[in-house]
């Protein structure tokens, strides 16, 4: 939560990448059995019974079978426990005992940094002595102790969400706090304590104290709720913003929660901590709060990391209901799934757990999820009654939430409605249609609709497209295998020798920079680490598997995982003209680099021949003709030459 991001130095990244040991990281979240090369076990990002999630400590990566997960050992804690990659190294670091070395900073980024480590460090005095005032006082377990068991939460909860006390006394944590040589400064920033009549004093007076945590666990702030009704008083005190606070990128619960969400592949969404802290007592994990206030871009991105699948439960009266649909465009446009659930009987989601109990509220979630956009159009359309002026604005306002389905991906979603909300208003379908599509334009940038118009301009009527090319396309489209298999190749092969003193990088490098092969990629992801591994070879890196996998680069990373998960093997046809032990890929790897490399030499050739056979057929004149006959027949000769040497073997 930090809005200072510090930056690692790449040493530091290097000596913690060289320790990295994935099964064992792993194995700290996963039971883990071996099985042949690998391990397995039972997938913790889906339910399953039977193992499918496989980790290779050769390869370096994990893939789940069963949902189609997959990454290295950094992936995997961003993923599992929804680290930032930062939080993520740190945590290597304190495994393997690294010591963590940041870049060279400004003065403004050190402070930022410094205020924010202490807060941390106060945060967790702070928790720790709410918690101590709770257990071991007289005061903390008649009056906190009393009112939380009155309210059904057991001890182990209690300790689960590290709730405490701060007692009803003027300036108890204050003393404390500075007698610990806590600075002032930072007490205030805090919010822990404030500044009256020249004294300092404790703001979370008489109050049961829950610490709010970040996606690693730290504290970095607090939600203080009054004990009983006190009419004088607000009913929750919450940590003013500072450099590891920020409201709207909170939501209260989701350290706890993550896992969960994860599993069930829905996130429930509520109002205040008891309800988050009831239903995780009652066994429904996978529960976040929003602290009352209107959800927003970074809290609904954060619910997205976890699932697509929102539920939001709130009280069945008319502020509930309100609230539940604050936040909703947003969250269309987000592009989560939202449904909504209304408690019902004047309850909330705490007593109505406490009353009926954990299955009967799951139960209870399950058959009244209702569509929220379908539910706001029909709020709406009752508080409009017969008015049709108010009608038309409820049509208005339904489609301009519809607009925001605005993602190729929610097409189906939008025209499904459409359709729907058509029959609920009783207007035509095609006209609420091209209301939507209104919206949609008027929301567009003028920048984004001019190359939204470039990308879709048809090809002019002067250029139809010839024989040749209909029937040459299947040959214009990439076989992506060979594409991995040769960028592969380079990763794992890179600094073994080729001839004489050259590489393999170094020839594969100068074969592929000059036929222009790059440019043939069809899976520009694989061009681009191309790219990046010339770059980093041509600087002496040498680098290997290991660079590629741990890159900073989230999208280098992911691609080099894509190639390692990939299966090498000997082509069926070795068999034919090897007798004796079938020797393995390291013995193999010359004729594995020729061959991916020969291979989309002779994509790039076919697909000059087809380009080159479209020019012909479009009657060009005598002279022009006999270069373009001459080309297709040198074209068609290196295409022969080519595909004799495939005829030996092929590893693929």
């Amino acid at each position: 939560m930090c809005n200072f991001i510090p930056l690692i130095t790449q040493q530091t990244i290097q000596d913690i990448v060289s320790r990295i040991d994935i099964v064992d990281v792993v194995g700290e979240f996963v039971k883990l059995k071996r099985r042949g090369q690998n391990h397995l076990g039972l997938c913790p990002f889906h339910n399953e019974k039977t193992p499918s999630f496989t980790v290779s400590q050769s390869k370096e990566i994990y893939k789940c079978f069963g949902c189609g997960r997959s990454g290295n050992t950094i992936g995997f804690l961003m993923e599992h426990e929804k680290y930032s990659y930062v939080e993520a190294l740190r945590w290597l670091a304190a495994r393997y005992n690294v010591e963590v070395v940041e870049t060279e900073t400004t003065e403004v980024q050190r402070q930022q940094q410094q205020a924010a480590e202490s807060l941390y460090i106060l945060n967790a005095y702070a928790r720790d002595f709410f918690v101590r005032q709770l257990i071991d006082t007289d005061a903390g377990r008649d009056i906190a102790g009393t009112y939380l068991e009155e309210r059904g939460f057991t001890a182990e909860t209690i300790a689960h969400f590290q709730i405490g006390y701060a007692p009803d006394e003027r300036d108890l944590f204050a003393k404390a706090a500075i007698a610990a040589q806590y600075n002032p400064d930072i007490l205030l920033k805090s919010g822990l304590v404030v500044r009256r009549e020249e004294r300092y004093a404790d703001n979370y007076r008489g109050r049961i104290v829950f610490p709010i945590h970040n996606q690693s666990g730290k504290v970095i702030g607090f939600g203080a709720r009054v004990i009983g009704k006190n009419d004088k008083a607000p009913k929750y005190i919450n940590t003013p913003e500072n450099e590891v606070y920020v409201k709207s990128r909170i939501l209260y619960g989701s350290y706890f929660a993550r896992h969960a969400i994860d599993k069930e592949d829905e996130c429930l969404l509520v109002e205040g901590y008891t309800d988050v802290v009831s239903l995780h007592q009652a066994g429904v994990a996978n529960v976040v709060a929003s602290g009352g206030t209107s959800l927003t871009t970074d809290q609904l991105r954060l619910i997205k990391k976890y699932t697509p699948n929102l539920t939001i439960v709130y009280d069945g009266d008319a502020a509930g209901v309100k609230a539940a649909l604050r936040g909703l465009d947003l969250a269309v446009e987000e592009g989560l799934r939202v449904k909504l659930v209304l408690i019902p009987d004047g309850e909330d989601p705490d007593s109505y757990v406490n009353k009926v109990g954990a299955e009967s509220f799951r139960r209870f979630i399950r058959e009244n999820r209702k569509d929220v956009i379908l539910f706001q159009l029909e709020v709406s359309l009752k508080e409009a009654g017969d008015d049709s002026n108010r009608k038309a604005e409820v049509v208005n306002r339904i489609a301009e939430t519809i607009s925001r389905l605005n993602k190729a991906e929610d097409f189906t979603r939008q025209q499904d409605y459409i359709q729907q909300c058509a029959q609920r208003l009783r207007i035509d379908e095609q006209g609420l249609t091209t209301l939507v599509n209104k919206f949609i334009r008027e929301r567009i940038a003028k920048d984004e609709r001019r190359s939204e118009r470039q990308a879709v301009q048809e090809k002019p009527q002067t250029e139809q497209e010839t024989p040749a090319e209909r029937e040459g396309l299947s040959l214009l489209q990439g076989d992506e295998s060979n594409e991995r298999g040769l960028m592969r190749s380079l990763i794992d092969f890179g600094t073994r020798p080729w001839e004489e003193e050259e590489t393999v990088a170094d020839f594969l490098i100068r074969e592929i920079d000059g036929n222009g092969l790059a440019e043939t990629f069809d899976d520009k992801a694989l061009a681009t680490l191309f790219g990046t591994y010339k770059h980093m070879y041509q600087d002496g890196a040498g680098p290997g598997p290991r660079d590629f996998l741990y890159h900073p680069d989230p999208e280098v990373s992911s691609v080099a995982v894509r190639i390692m998960e990939a299966p090498s093997e000997l082509s069926p046809r070795w068999k034919e003209f090897y007798d004796g032990p079938l020797p393995d890929r390291d013995d193999l790897y010359r004729q594995e680099v020729l061959s991916s490399l020969t291979y989309l030499k002779l994509r790039k050739i076919r697909r000059l021949i087809v380009e080159n056979q479209a020019d012909i057929e479009k009657n060009p004149g005598s002279e022009e003709l006999a270069l373009l006959l001459s080309t297709h027949q040198h074209l068609k000769t290196m295409e022969m030459d080519l595909t004799r040497t495939l005829g030996t073997v092929i590893i693929r």
